[in-house]
């Protein structure tokens, strides 16, 4: 059994689509996965979520679970829309015993969560953080190719480090089919910053595609420790060739 907990460096940075591709490539070699989303909000009740998402990209009802424990309507933080929702929050020791429990019947869990690393999920202050290092699990972090994703990446890298959390790699949520210059110039400096190859790329637009195409998507796009056959060096090597 494995806990892999995805974080991102922003919201919108295409955690989601992350979450599904690791989920896609695990559960394609017949491996009993579970998804869990503990808080999601921006979402109302019956209302499809990020769960929704992962299993119509995976496609793969039969060796995947979603699991997502507290919704709440407004587009806020966690602790912030259950307050302002006046719903529970979810509990750090809850959630971890929960997640803990699965793992016990899962080969894989994947833990998306909610915006960046250190968001609140409760009054009291608790984050993906400290969710990651009470399950002693690694983070896949999510970053954006543009401008500005490398001050985002440093901060979440180094409150990583200072809290213990071993890190799954980096992974760019979304390429763009025509990059600029700024987003060719990161890749290198992404790399810099994780002290590693990129763990993968994801094109832009793959949140769009039908199961089999994306999971061909995905294994071209995240690396062998995730199940992919990414080749950092030569993607970086196309990268700054423009």
């Amino acid at each position: 059994m494995s806990i892999l907990v995805v974080s991102g460096t922003d919201t919108g940075v295409g955690k989601t689509v992350v979450t599904a591709a690791v989920a896609a490539l695990a559960a394609g070699r017949g491996a009993s996965v579970a998804v869990v989303k503990p808080a999601q909000t921006g979402v109302l009740p019956g209302e499809p979520g990020d769960l929704h998402d992962v299993v119509r990209l995976t496609g793969h009802p039969e060796t995947l679970a979603t699991v997502e424990y507290a919704r709440y309507p407004d587009p806020l933080s966690p602790a912030a829309a259950a307050r302002v929702s006046g719903l529970p929050t979810v509990s750090l020791d809850g959630v971890a015993e929960r997640i803990s429990a699965l793992a016990d019947r899962h080969r894989l869990v994947v833990v998306e969560g909610a915006g960046g690393l250190l968001v609140r999920f409760d009054e009291d202050g608790w984050t993906l953080a400290d969710l990651a290092h009470a399950l002693r699990a690694p983070v896949l972090l999510v970053a954006r190719a543009a401008l500005g994703t490398l001050n985002h990446t440093a901060l979440t890298l180094e409150a990583m480090a200072g809290r213990g959390i071993a890190p799954a790699g980096v992974v760019i949520g979304s390429w763009p089919d025509k990059p600029g210059l700024a987003e060719r110039c990161n890749v290198p400096d992404l790399e810099m910053l994780a002290a590693r190859p990129l763990a993968g790329a994801i094109p832009e637009g793959s949140g769009a595609l039908d199961p089999a195409a994306f999971a061909a998507t995905a294994a071209r796009s995240l690396a062998p420790s995730l199940g992919g056959t990414f080749d950092p060096a030569r993607f970086r090597a196309a990268a700054l060739d423009g």
